[in-house]
């Protein structure tokens, strides 16, 4: 009898959490395309926000931008009783530190933190670029409006602050302006720095670098495809003797491509699917464009969870170009070519991303795997505080996404009977009483 009312609450109880939260399509529904359309206006009239530009004029320059962006999420924080602690965090960059370093200059970045009620050391971090370019890296003179690249990403974190202020979650959510992307991602390996000389438990990174191009110069037009960039593994790991254990582990167990930042890019695959099926989440297995890089990286670098969320199709005649037109065709990245209804989609994405993981528990720091030649799959963890239960997640070992899950309670140890360890990969995440769930955790013991 018991055996059966455990089975049957175990029912019950997936049933539950099946079921969607409601705040999440409110959250959706209240992103505003004319806020992302007024943002992007006047992040491109300030002419140039070039790393190196004016930071005196009141109107022109990478200066009178970031005063404009600050003042924005102050005007936010006032909006929702002080709710955000707004502040810049900046650091001198010295003339010669690269090519693009044509000047000793200021790097100075935007920082919005709404603290969480429970976790407030926990941080959900979405950013975007403050600074835009030309054709040549060090004209910080030439117009150069930057309406995609990157004032579309700047004007999401600003909506997304906007929307996401009128909640409370368990973590903390930040909202967060880059400076110095263009000339070598300087902004983001200040922040980076900061977080950890501050001890921050960073969940993750969301790095929104152009999210409003539908036109791509393939002549693909696509108003729901985006693409989710993520290392498969972290690279921050320095220790050769750990390094040498952790190859040897994948090898014989698997995880190639099941580090911290994978998950954190499944997670807003399945987040994305589940409250807005209507979009095409492309999972790129690749830190970031061929060759390429995004303000993502540094926090990679540091050790810390962090993706890039874009556009599909891009169109480089109007990416770090002059102004200009040339055989009939308009180059330069201005206001006209910015998509809005499809901006708006793409903050809506990280919106519910992050009310997601700042209203879930933190995920498991210990997951064991076992059931070597044997028919079943055993795993274990350790309990998490404010967790109410756990579900398991499995895979085929070629498939990109978790595809299959059961919520097993809240219990410490579950055996998936009839599932061979050999054909599949395996992971755990934790569930709160309102469903949501962490990032899936990868086995990082064998347990016997």
């Amino acid at each position: 009898m018991n055996k059966i009312l455990l089975t049957l609450a175990l029912v019950i109880s997936n049933v539950v959490l099946a079921q969607t939260d409601p705040k999440i399509y409110d959250i959706i529904d209240a992103v505003s395309e004319e806020r992302l359309r007024n943002d992007v206006k006047t992040l491109a009239d300030f002419g140039t926000r070039h790393t190196l530009s004016d930071t005196v004029s009141e109107t022109r320059g990478i200066g009178a931008a970031r005063r404009w962006i600050k003042s924005e999420f102050e005007n936010i924080s006032k909006d929702c009783n002080n709710c955000l602690e707004v502040f810049y965090q900046s650091n001198l960059i010295e003339k010669g530190t690269n090519q693009r370093i044509v000047n000793d200059v200021n790097v100075v970045n935007v920082v919005a933190i709404q603290r969480g009620t429970k976790y407030p050391n926990r941080y959900i971090i979405m950013s975007g670029d403050i600074d835009s370019r030309v054709s040549d890296p060090t004209d910080y003179t030439s117009d150069s409006p930057g309406a995609n690249d990157n004032a579309s990403g700047m004007a999401g974190a600003i909506e997304a602050a906007r929307v996401l202020s009128k909640y409370k979650f368990e973590s903390s959510v930040v909202y967060l302006g880059l400076s110095g992307e263009e000339q070598g991602l300087f902004g983001g390996q200040g922040m980076a720095k900061y977080a950890k000389e501050n001890d921050w438990d960073i969940i993750g990174v969301l790095n929104n670098d152009m999210i409003g191009n539908i036109t791509g110069v393939d002549g693909v037009i696509d108003n729901r495809a985006f693409r989710i960039f993520s290392e498969p593994i972290t690279t921050a790991e320095t220790d050769p003797e750990k390094l040498a254990r952790q190859a040897r582990g994948r090898r014989f167990y698997g995880g190639e491509v099941d580090g911290i930042s994978r998950q954190l890019a499944r997670y807003v695959h399945k987040t994305t699917k589940t409250y807005m099926p209507e979009m095409n989440p492309m999972m790129v297995y690749r830190l970031d464009r061929f060759g390429r890089g995004g303000h993502h990286r540094p926090f990679n670098d540091a050790g810390f969870a962090g993706i890039r969320i874009m556009e599909a199709h891009e169109n480089y005649t109007q990416q770090h170009q002059d102004i200009r037109t040339e055989n009939g065709i308009n180059y330069g990245d201005t206001f006209e070519h910015v998509n809005f209804g499809y901006a708006k989609k793409l903050t809506a994405v990280n919106a519910i991303t992050m009310a997601s993981l700042a209203s879930a528990p933190p995920s498991p720091t210990e997951v064991g795997i076992g059931g070597i030649v044997e028919p079943s799959a055993k795993l274990e963890w350790n309990k998490v505080d404010g967790a109410t239960g756990y579900k398991i997640y499995w895979r085929d070992t070629t498939s990109p996404t978790w595809d299959h899950s059961r919520y097993v309670g809240d219990v410490t140890a579950f055996t998936l009977e009839g599932i061979v360890i050999d054909n599949f990969l395996f992971g755990v995440a934790s569930v709160g009483k309102d469903g949501h769930e962490s990032m899936v955790v990868f086995p990082n013991k064998i347990i016997r």
